[in-house]
């Protein structure tokens, strides 16, 4: 993202650019700063834009052929068009031909870097992957927002901040701003302010009902469960997240095992470093050998699903009940 920052900054550009990966907030970002930075404020008349399948590429490659109207540039923004996934050759071709006043814009969510339109548009432009992004990037942007807002946030606060939002930009974004309105008044944002306004990913809601399951909290486990599904989240999608879940407890269990701290198992595992407390604690209340057959549970109670044994809710239902289930009672002497 560096060159192309520097692109902006100097207004000068390629003739072509790509912004491609999964997170959304970035791509939108720097598609709308490119279009700022290339056409005048308020300039319709040079500027086309075209989104999602069935893109006709003759329209695009006249459009493309077109002078711009009293201005240096004309921009075409293609988004979601699926040309880096599928053999695009008539575009692959026109690319070198492309006029020198026209820059086109491409912003997808998935591509192959194998194929020759992927490299034909990093040969002569610029192909800029926006993924998510790691903890640290994440930490001095939610700072630096808030510094910028006046404010101070406790550590404690920014961290429940973080694992209540997860990594998705987009998110942190819209959350941040609710809890700069809710703090309006006051200087410094506290663990009790987060907790008032900002609501949970579903990915931290699958977290605190494994937490439940963990504590042998059966009946919390299950009202979560219900609470995800009243929120219309598939209960494959419980599963996958509780399958996930396992494999970092069983992952953090056994890189600690080998002396590793918590930072070097963040890195190791692909895990957010205040994240490996959490699954630490989790995975304290499981051997290696039961985490491990928790994980081969979630694969077998996919497999039932997937060949018609079981219903989807009743699968998670069935795992939940399972793994919350607490020690039971021995039987009394005389009985």
């Amino acid at each position: 993202m560096k060159s192309l920052n520097e692109d902006i900054k100097k207004g000068s550009f390629r003739p072509v650019y790509l912004l491609y990966g999964e997170e959304d907030y970035l791509k939108n970002r720097y598609k709308n700063r490119l279009r700022d930075a290339i056409l005048p404020e308020g300039d319709t008349m040079n500027f086309s834009a075209y989104a999602g399948k069935g893109i006709d590429v003759k329209q695009v490659i006249d459009q493309a052929e077109t002078m711009p109207f009293f201005a240096e540039h004309r921009l075409i923004q293609i988004e979601d068009s699926g040309f880096f996934k599928n053999a695009n050759p008539e575009l692959t071709e026109y690319l070198p031909q492309l006029p020198q006043e026209t820059i086109l814009v491409f912003v997808e969510s998935e591509v192959d870097k194998r194929g020759k339109l992927f490299k034909r548009v990093k040969d002569s432009g610029r192909a800029v992957e926006m993924g998510r992004q790691d903890t640290r990037t994440l930490t001095a942007w939610v700072l630096g927002t808030i510094k910028k807002n006046g404010k101070r946030i406790t550590q404690d606060a920014l961290s429940r901040f973080l694992e209540l939002t997860g990594d998705n930009m987009e998110n942190i974004d819209h959350e941040l701003e609710k809890l700069l309105c809710y703090t309006l008044e006051k200087d410094a944002i506290t663990r009790e302010d987060v907790e008032a306004v900002c609501t949970g990913t579903t990915e931290d809601q699958i977290f605190r009902m494994i937490d439940a399951m963990t504590q042998k909290q059966q009946r919390l486990a299950l009202d979560l469960y219900y609470d995800l599904l009243s929120l219309k989240v598939a209960p494959m999608r419980i599963l996958f997240l509780i399958a996930r879940q396992f494999n970092q407890m069983l992952l953090a269990k056994d890189l600690r095992d080998q002396g590793l701290d918590d930072r070097s198992i963040a890195s190791k595992a692909g895990m957010a470093p205040f994240a490996v407390k959490r699954v630490l604690s989790q995975a304290a209340h499981f051997s290696k050998e039961a985490l491990q057959q928790a994980v081969e549970d979630c694969v077998e109670a996919e497999t039932s699903v997937k060949t018609g044994h079981l219903n989807d809710r009743l699968a998670v239902e069935m795992l939940l009940v399972k793994f919350s289930e607490g020690p039971r009672p021995s039987p009394q002497a005389g009985h």
